[in-house]
């Protein structure tokens, strides 16, 4: 049995199959030819959120902030770093609450920054407030 993952890229949004042991190798999208990891959280919105939830078989990592949230500015670099480290064993992405109001009603978002992880299309942990770098990345990557 072959090892591969679904990956769904972060540019044209198209589901790739990659082979476990090549997703550390800057594989390319079949669709669009783009680098499938950017080393950079990508942004999600209404229209992209389920199909990269729902279809990627990678670990999901969603940041629910907004631009007017302090803890959410200061956190912003340590996210950006957790991108850079953690792919391409997880992805993380953004959703911008007060651009997407709907996704942060349907996932019950009460307080932000709020960072939750997504595996097979449902939620498998969630972290209110801020954390620096060293404390997103464990959280992150502690055995669920």
């Amino acid at each position: 049995m072959i090892d591969s993952k679904i990956v769904v890229c972060p540019h044209c949004h198209t589901q790739n199959r990659v082979l476990s042991d090549r997703l550390s190798q800057q594989p390319r999208c079949g669709g669009c030819k783009h680098a499938l990891f950017v080393g950079e959280a990508l942004t999600l919105t209404e229209a992209t959120f389920d199909r990269h939830i729902a279809r990627s078989e990678l670990p999901i990592v969603v940041d629910f902030w907004a631009p007017w949230c302090g803890p959410c500015k200061m956190m912003a670099p340590a996210f950006a770093q957790a991108a850079r480290d953690l792919e391409p064993s997880f992805r993380l992405a953004k959703v911008n609450t007060e651009d997407e109001q709907a996704l942060a009603a349907r996932f019950n978002i009460r307080s932000i920054p709020t960072i939750a992880i997504f595996r097979d299309g449902r939620e498998i942990a969630r972290q209110a407030g801020a954390m620096n770098a060293a404390m997103l990345t464990d959280w992150i990557t502690k055995p669920r």
